[in-house]
């Protein structure tokens, strides 16, 4: 009993593993302009270090180090930053005359990020059916602009326990978005940004089944609306419910909010 204990440990552990998370980075980010006229708002930076490496730390820290990023306006800005990455957190030896160069020591991740073209204008939707070829099974989906403390162990266990194709992350913010009605644990309606209401919204934090895709139409597609609304109509998405932090980065108000959260050493998304 204690061999086959440790069987399933094993085999869940290296399920994990292969588990990979897409993150959306594509966006214009244009109540943000302040910032975002030279950056794609995942790369804002938040105590010297973008959002989105914030949020690939959150999800690598618990388990998760294998990334998918869906690039669109100024991808290059996150390709370089990639690319650079290895480099510029190492010590560096130059040798002038030759131009060869050495690096030791650093702080690299153990991270596996592909970097993918999805289209200047694609909607969040289209964005992810780009990426069907990248899709190898399970996997998390999130946005590039939002801190959370969320436990996605957790959150992947509870995913797996209804057997579904979709299950969103359900909070309570200090503003409305995406409006869900819930019954028990089960999505049984998905509203995007309707009026007067104050119940959970989206989070973000999804983790979803391959078959999803089947619910995109394409690059015009926005996830939150006829996927989601689809999704939900048919008894195939889940709310997993959040209690903790979250924080989503829409106005320069909420980025100073981050930005000061950090700054007073208290972090709640800070788990590593």
């Amino acid at each position: 009993m204690k061999r086959n204990a440790a069987i399933r440990v094993v085999r869940q552990a290296i399920e994990e593993e292969r588990v990979k998370t897409i993150i959306l980075a594509g966006g214009y980010g244009t109540r943000l302009s302040e910032e975002t006229q030279v950056l794609p708002k995942p790369m804002i930076e938040i105590g010297g270090r973008p959002l989105l490496w914030h949020l690939m730390k959150l999800f690598s820290t618990q388990g998760f180090g294998r990334f998918v990023v869906a690039l669109g306006y100024k991808g290059e800005v996150i390709k370089r930053y990639f690319l650079q990455y290895p480099q510029l957190s190492a010590d560096l030896t130059v040798d002038l005359s030759t131009g060869a160069c050495s690096a030791s020591g650093g702080t690299g991740e153990d991270w596996t990020i592909e970097l993918c073209e999805t289209g200047p204008d694609s909607m969040t939707g289209g964005r992810l059916k780009r990426l069907a070829s990248r899709i190898d099974g399970t996997f998390f989906f999130t946005y590039g602009d939002g801190l959370s403390n969320v436990d996605v162990k957790k959150l992947l266990a509870f995913h797996r326990s209804h057997g579904k194709l979709a299950t969103v992350t359900a909070v309570t913010p200090p503003q409305r978005f995406g409006v869900l009605k819930l019954e028990g644990e089960r999505v049984a309606a998905f509203s995007e940004k309707p009026e007067g209401n104050d119940s959970m919204i989206n989070g973000g934090f999804f983790v979803l089944e391959p078959g999803v895709l089947d619910y995109i139409d394409g690059d015009s597609t926005s996830w939150e609306r006829e996927p989601c609304e689809r999704l939900a109509a048919a008894g195939e998405l889940f709310a997993y419910h959040h209690h903790g932090y979250w924080q989503c980065v829409d106005t320069l108000h909420e980025l100073r909010l981050l930005r000061n959260v950090w700054d007073s050493g208290r972090a709640p998304w800070k788990i590593w």
